[in-house]
């Protein structure tokens, strides 16, 4: 998704180490560099800290209860910038729909928020190459009532589906015959729950991760999550990637990024990172799993 339909709701900035509340600083070791949307990279080092923008999405990105910024893509963020001499993540928090647009209004420096890699999302940000890969499943009633095991059966039951505000699986759902009116959007994990709870929805579309994390939260309500699956649309398997979003101009940032995310997939470091939140050997990008394949999806 290119840019926000909604506004910034909630905005919170969190200090990764210690988690306190800090103000979002706008200084910067070459001010014309910044004006044209670089030296990111310079003032982050300068000021050992850096920005993130993540949607309290569990498990990809989210706060616990203590406060405390954590997920899959602020850990790792976290590891990868202390190698680069960033000691301190701060997190922004926003809708999900609203990301991509808050990066280029530079609210923050690079999303960290298990965001899909795909064409259209492309066209706005570049990103890092895949930290991870997932399938699509749906959270049902127990027994499944309705046999939701893909988008076409949405189409055949004519169930309505819940999807986040932004996220692919509303373009999933209308690329392959949804209608609109069946496909009803939520800001967040906790607000689609509770429209499937109170059946205004007859099923939620999300990674099997997500639904997996959001399932271990309500072990004893009576629901269930599908067997994952990928969705295929035009004769093309849409397998999600997910990766972290820089603007286009911080290339030195971006290079930065991959070289030590590199490193990690070489030296076997990224599944223990990731492996707390749900991620196992399955969800590891392959050798030919880059950005630039992504984006042309």
């Amino acid at each position: 998704m290119t840019s926000s339909r909604r506004d910034f709701l909630r905005t919170a900035t969190l200090l990764a180490g210690g988690v306190s509340l800090a103000a979002a600083g706008c200084a910067t070791t070459d001010p014309e560099a910044e004006r044209k949307g670089g030296g990111t990279l310079a003032r982050a080092k300068q000021e050992g800290k850096i920005k993130v923008g993540f949607a309290n999405e569990a498990p990809y990105g989210f706060t616990d209860k203590s406060g405390k910024l954590t997920g899959e893509a602020p850990e790792l963020a976290k590891v990868i910038f202390k190698e680069l001499g960033i000691a301190n993540v701060e997190g922004v928090q926003v809708d999900f729909g609203g990301l991509i647009a808050g990066l280029n209004a530079k609210r923050f420096d690079v999303i960290a928020a298990g965001m899909f890699i795909n064409k259209e999302r492309c066209g706005s940000v570049a990103f890092s190459d895949p930290d991870y890969v997932a399938k699509s499943a749906f959270m049902v009633p127990k027994g499944n009532p309705k046999k939701i095991l893909k988008f076409e059966d949405v189409v055949k039951t004519k169930a309505d589906i819940g999807v986040l505000t932004g996220a692919v699986e509303g373009g999933y759902a209308e690329k392959l015959g949804v209608p609109k009116g069946q496909i009803k959007t939520f800001a967040d994990q906790p607000s689609a729950y509770e429209g499937l709870k109170a059946k205004r929805i007859d099923a939620i579309a999300l990674t099997r991760i997500s639904l997996a994390d959001l399932m271990s939260k309500h072990k004893d309500e009576p629901f269930e999550v599908t067997d994952a699956f990928t969705p295929i649309i035009d004769g093309k398997e849409q397998l999600g990637a997910g990766g972290f979003a820089f603007r286009k101009a911080d290339a030195d940032l971006l290079k930065a990024f991959n070289d030590k995310l590199a490193q990690l997939k070489q030296q076997n470091k990224l599944l223990p990172i990731i492996q707390p939140f749900g991620f196992t050997q399955a969800e590891l990008p392959g050798p030919d799993d880059t950005a630039a394949k992504f984006c042309q999806v």
